[in-house]
C-alpha cells in the first residue's frame, strides 16, 4: 500500500477506545517509546515545544488512581459523594497499562493557545501512532485535573490538560 493509503486508513480508523476494552497485556517498551516519541514531531511555533508528558506504569500508575479517586473524595460534598465512581476512578487506572499526563509549559513567547493548540497535535500524533500499532488509547480531561499540579510536580507555568490512557487491544 502506497504511503497516503496507509496514512489515510489509519487517520480514519483513529478511535477513542476505552480502558474496559483494553486487556492485560502489556504494551511493548519500543511500541510505547514510538508513541511517546511521535509527540515531538508536532509543529509548534518558535519551536517551544510546550508539551509535558510524563509517563505512569505499574505502582507509579495505580498511586495516580489512588490520587484522582482521592480528589474526588476530598472535592465532592458528602451529600453527593458516590462509592461507585470514587472506586471506578482506581479501577479505570487498573485497566490501562500506560497512562500519560498531558501538561503544557507556558513559555510567555507566544499566545497560550498556541502552545495548547501544538500540545493537542502531538497528542494527535500520539493517537495515530498508537492506532497504527493497534494500542488502544483516549484523552481524558476530567474536572479534578486542575487539582493534579501539585502530584504532577508542574512549575507555575504549567498547566494539567488531561490524562492519555493506553491499552492493548
Amino acid at each position: 500500500m502506497e504511503k497516503p493509503a496507509v496514512l489515510k486508513e489509519i487517520i480514519e480508523s483513529r478511535r477513542s477506545i476505552f480502558p474496559k476494552d483494553y486487556t492485560t497485556e502489556d504494551i511493548e517498551t519500543e511500541i510505547l517509546e514510538e508513541i511517546v516519541n511521535s509527540a515531538k514531531f508536532a509543529p509548534n511555533h518558535k519551536r517551544t515545544k510546550p508539551w509535558r508528558l510524563k509517563v505512569f506504569k505499574g505502582d507509579e500508575k495505580n498511586n495516580l488512581g489512588q490520587h484522582l479517586a482521592d480528589i474526588y473524595k476530598n472535592t465532592t460534598a458528602p451529600e453527593v459523594f458516590l462509592e461507585n465512581k470514587y472506586l471506578s476512578f482506581i479501577e479505570k487506572v487498573e485497566k490501562a497499562n500506560v497512562i500519560i499526563s498531558i501538561s503544557v509549559n507556558f513559555s510567555g513567547l507566544l499566545p497560550e493557545w498556541e502552545e495548547i493548540a501544538a500540545t493537542a497535535m502531538a497528542v494527535q500524533n500520539m493517537y495515530l501512532t498508537s492506532t497504527a500499532h493497534k494500542v488502544g488509547c483516549y484523552w481524558s480531561s476530567p474536572g479534578m485535573i486542575k487539582h493534579l499540579d501539585g502530584f504532577l510536580g508542574l512549575e507555575e507555568n504549567q498547566k494539567c490538560y488531561g490524562l492519555f490512557y493506553l491499552g492493548k487491544i
